[in-house]
């Protein structure tokens, strides 16, 4: 009855409710809210949402830019930890070196490197009372600028260079030793008695007027020269294990006493051998201008005559 009377009422105007119509009213709106839990609830994929954050290949790439700062930040800390532990770094500073206003840079303890490249003009050196020791563990020191090298080994000490070397005397500037033969000759240095070389290009080797010079070798000697060989001496003396060979183009002269130690030589004490054709023996002769020439021995007592003589007339 009451709904009839409402809108019966409504179609005239508006109804005015009493308070306890507008609270049961009310009171029915709000259970009717409470216990409906699909309101206000719209159905939406999730697939055509805008999705925020790093996802797919930007989270991976994310992922490995992160794990790249992370091994970077590994090894400077494993850089910085050497630094610190070779160079000693403390709070009073460096405590293993120095490095000075001047360029100078000083070590002051026992330092162990592999390989050293100065600057220009750059100049290694000790302390003024106190020696300068470098030491190589089994293996040889070397000091090398451009093509010239100095290597200090256990048993030797050589030098290597394509333009030459010169030794000086720092206080007096004089010159001990030097390889510049155009300006001065050769010498040895005052000191030194033989000089061990494998091979020697030169114009001529000469020795003091009070010794003697002397040429030894374990193996084979070569002498060449290319406008001929001339050996001059007040007496010169060949002592050979082996053969001695002496070629030449247009002639070889000996000029003076020539004396040949038969010793070594091969000699026969039976004289049956020259017919028995063992035996090819040669005389050697000389002509009296000093040619060399040989003759076939055929029997004994047999002297320098042959019918194709060099000599001439006189043999």
């Amino acid at each position: 009855e009451l709904k009839t009377l409402t809108s019966s009422q409504s179609s005239n105007g508006p109804v005015k409710k009493s308070m306890r119509e507008k609270a049961v009213e009310r009171r029915n709106v709000n259970k009717e809210h409470n216990s409906n839990f699909k309101a206000g609830y719209i159905p939406i994929d999730e697939d055509r949402l805008h999705k925020t954050g790093l996802r797919g290949r930007k989270g991976n790439l994310a992922i490995c830019v992160i794990i790249l700062l992370f091994i970077l930040a590994v090894i400077n800390l494993i850089i910085t930890l050497v630094i610190w532990a070779v160079i000693r770094i403390g709070p009073n500073g460096c405590d293993s070196m120095e490095f000075h206003e001047s360029g100078l840079l000083r070590f002051k303890q026992v330092s162990d490197m592999g390989v050293i490249h100065p600057l220009y003009k750059s100049t290694v050196g000790g302390r003024r009372n106190e020696n300068l020791v470098i030491t190589g563990n089994n293996q040889p020191i070397v000091f090398q600028q451009g093509t010239t090298k100095l290597s200090v080994e256990k048993n030797k000490t050589s030098i290597t260079s394509d333009i030459g070397m010169q030794f000086f005397d720092p206080r007096t500037q004089n010159i001990l030793f030097s390889t510049d033969y155009e300006t001065h000759e050769f010498h040895l240095p005052s000191g030194v008695k033989s000089l061990n070389v494998q091979k020697a290009s030169t114009e001529r080797i000469t020795s003091n007027a009070t010794s003697d010079l002397n040429i030894k070798v374990d193996g084979r000697a070569i002498v060449r020269g290319n406008e001929g060989v001339f050996i001059m001496g007040k007496t010169i003396e060949f002592h050979m294990g082996g053969n001695m060979e002496l070629k030449a183009e247009n002639s070889i002269i000996l000029n003076g006493t020539v004396m040949v130690s038969t010793t070594r030589l091969p000699s026969s004490s039976s004289g049956d051998q020259f017919g028995a054709g063992d035996w090819v023996r040669y005389k050697l002769c000389m002509c009296a201008d000093g040619t060399l020439f040989k003759v076939q021995v055929t029997g004994q007592n047999m002297g320098c005559q042959t019918s194709d003589n060099p000599c001439g007339n006189t043999h």
